[in-house]
């Protein structure tokens, strides 16, 4: 494949055409395991870079299922981590349905459900609790994936003996029917209220009303944002006080704000309330209208109407990210509307223009302690600039809960212009100050110099018939100074073409070699580096010279020469040493490289460093 930026490139391209085409969005993945993931897949058929795999998608259209297949992994089980299931069934659901009373429905989401193994064993514990007849009755259970293939599986509820390997055997045989084939088929009576569909969780609207949410081990496929993203989604699924269960890869620790661990070892987690959010943002989006919101309090009303009048620009970002407040200041300085109100922060100009407040309020999460970014500019038009001062105060409340932060932006442009005036004022008058300084003492000294003047004009002349003699001694010394540069000359020029003839000697020795030779000093680095070297490894000469051997980056496994080289050159070795390796050449492709070291002496009886020639065998 090409070079790290390259192919870096190319596999965006892969990525977006397959968001394009077939409406899978994996750009939200860690691109170190999706890569992993598509190169194994492109290697199983032979196709050597990514470019030329979207060409192979669009000629093999079935080749899709296969990638996604290699993607998605899918890798599930029924009661997979026994113990955490266990804990579930005991305390989290029988908390719930104490919680909901004896008739009102139970809504659970299996998010990332795969084959449908999960959102099975989440209808056995309901039915275990409730009763078949109770179950029907009650419960919901909405399992949702983004493999359709996997979906389709899901749905047909059918299973080897090996896949049902971890149902307990009284469940086995109660929810279970063998058929003919050897397969166990889950009980229609539960399947009818377990419902399958495609869900993107990055681009999907999140169920609402759910009493409990299970997403095993699907979080960890994707980067921190988009992790942040999902959480904020799924804290809007669940019902206030509803329970989130994650796998053991998970931990949640990004998005602490929006939930408490109930049983961190078990990855059990309850939603935080976010108190008058949703009242808030409608409040928010109505002012400036005619008519206010009757079912606000006047209180309330007064004190946002106060704040949307402060001279000063202010922003509130809630807990989960989303910017819930902008006042009549801060939406005309920063271009915002209403309709603004309620969207992710992250999302808007204003989280990174004209200050990075992103990170800036995290670390005032973190710290819980305000902070102040000082020497902000920001165009205002016709060519002028303001100055602000941005400080962002996390806001907590009496129970030490963090609720979200608030960031004001204060205009100090006359107070910097200000500053700035008496700065050059300052400035200048410590120039004229020690202008008069410098006057004083040139008007006390200038009697002493015309005294001593008249002195110095008596003994020019003296001065002058000596400087006469000795400019007629330095020319002689110059033009003796000439004669022995020119000779110098001479010989250096000699020099010069003995070590050109003996750099083309030795490049036409080294060249002539079939095998890549490098030759190194006793600190390891590049003296030599042929051009058989280079065909090898891809590095040229001139990128290799003076480099040291370990920091080069090429598929030679320099870690276990090192040991090697440091024998010859200590002197402490065979007079030559001998060793097979794997290495990856210049074009990616696995070969045996037969790697010679030998000591080298630049100096008779002193250790100049050694040579390694490096030859591909065949296995």
């Amino acid at each position: 494949m090409s070079d790290d930026s390259t192919a870096g490139s190319d596999v965006e391209v892969l990525l977006e055409y397959l968001r394009r085409n077939r409406g899978f969005d994996f750009t939200g993945y860690k691109r170190t395991s999706l890569t992993r993931r598509i190169d194994k897949r492109m290697q199983a058929i032979g196709v050597p870079t990514y470019l030329d795999y979207v060409d192979y998608l669009e000629v093999v259209p079935e080749e899709f299922i296969h990638l996604f297949n290699t993607i998605l992994i899918n890798v599930t089980g029924f009661f997979r981590d026994p113990p955490a299931w266990e804990y579930l069934a005991e305390e989290i659901l029988r908390d719930i349905l104490v919680a909901r009373g004896p008739a009102e429905p139970l809504r659970i989401w299996s998010a990332g459900c795969a084959s449908g193994q999960e959102a099975y064993t989440l209808a056995m514990l309901c039915a275990e609790l409730l009763g078949v007849e109770g179950f029907r009755e009650r419960v919901k259970i909405y399992a949702t994936d983004v493999d359709e293939e996997a979906l389709n599986q899901a749905r047909s509820a059918r299973y080897s003996a090996k896949e049902v390997e971890g149902v307990p055997a009284d469940l086995l045989q109660r929810y279970f029917e063998r058929n003919g084939q050897g397969h166990f088929v889950f009980s229609k009576d539960l399947r009818r209220s377990v419902i399958f569909g495609r869900h993107d969780l990055i681009q999907d609207a999140p169920i609402s009303r759910i009493d409990l949410l299970v997403c095993r081990n699907t979080l960890m496929y994707f980067n921190s944002e988009i992790q942040a993203h999902i959480l904020s989604r799924f804290a809007f699924a669940l019902r206030e006080g509803g329970y989130l269960f994650l796998g053991k890869a998970e931990m949640l620790l990004a998005q602490s704000n929006l939930f408490s661990a109930v049983d961190l070892k078990r990855r059990v987690f309850r939603q935080v309330p976010q108190p008058g959010l949703r009242e808030r943002l409608m409040a928010l989006s109505e002012i400036g209208n005619a008519s206010p919101r009757p079912q606000l309090p006047r209180e309330e009303r007064t004190r946002e109407l106060a704040l949307d009048a402060g001279r000063e620009a202010q922003l509130v970002v809630d807990g989960a990210g989303y910017l819930v407040l902008a006042n009549a200041k801060a939406r005309s300085l920063f271009d915002l509307s209403t309709d603004d109100l309620g969207k992710l922060f992250q999302d808007l100009e204003v989280s990174y223009r004209p200050v990075e407040l992103r990170s800036k309020i995290q670390q005032a999460y973190i710290d819980r302690q305000p902070s102040i970014v000082y020497g902000t500019e920001w165009p205002s038009g016709m060519g002028e600039v303001t100055h602000l001062e941005v400080q962002i105060t996390p806001l907590i409340d009496g129970n030490q809960n963090l609720l979200g932060a608030s960031v004001s932006f204060t205009d100090v442009t006359r107070s910097k212009r200000f500053q700035q005036e008496l700065e050059h004022t300052n400035r200048e008058l410590e120039d004229a100050y020690a202008e008069l300084q410098s006057t004083n003492e040139e008007l006390e000294t200038t009697n002493e110099e015309l005294q001593s003047t008249v002195e110095e004009l008596e003994t020019t002349n003296e001065e002058l018939q000596s400087t006469n003699e000795e400019l007629e001694t330095m020319n002689e010394e110059l033009q003796s100074m000439n004669d022995e540069l020119h000779s110098t000359n001479e010989e250096l020029r000699a020099t010069t073409d003995e070590v050109g003839a003996l750099n083309r000697f030795m490049a036409g020795v080294l060249g002539s070699f079939r095998v890549g030779v490098v030759v190194v000093d006793p600190d390891l680095r590049v003296l030599a580096w042929n051009d058989a070297a280079h065909d090898l490894w891809g590095i040229r000469e001139d990128e290799a010279r003076g480099q040291r051997l370990t920091s080069l980056d090429f598929g030679l496994p320099v870690a276990e020469v090192q040991p090697l080289l440091r024998r010859q050159v200590a002197g402490d070795g065979q007079p030559h040493e001998t060793v097979d390796l794997d290495a990856v050449n210049r074009r990616g492709r696995s070969v045996r490289v037969r790697v010679t070291v030998s000591a080298f002496q630049q100096t008779p009886g002193e250790h100049g460093g050694a040579v390694l020639m490096m030859d591909a065998v065949e296995d």
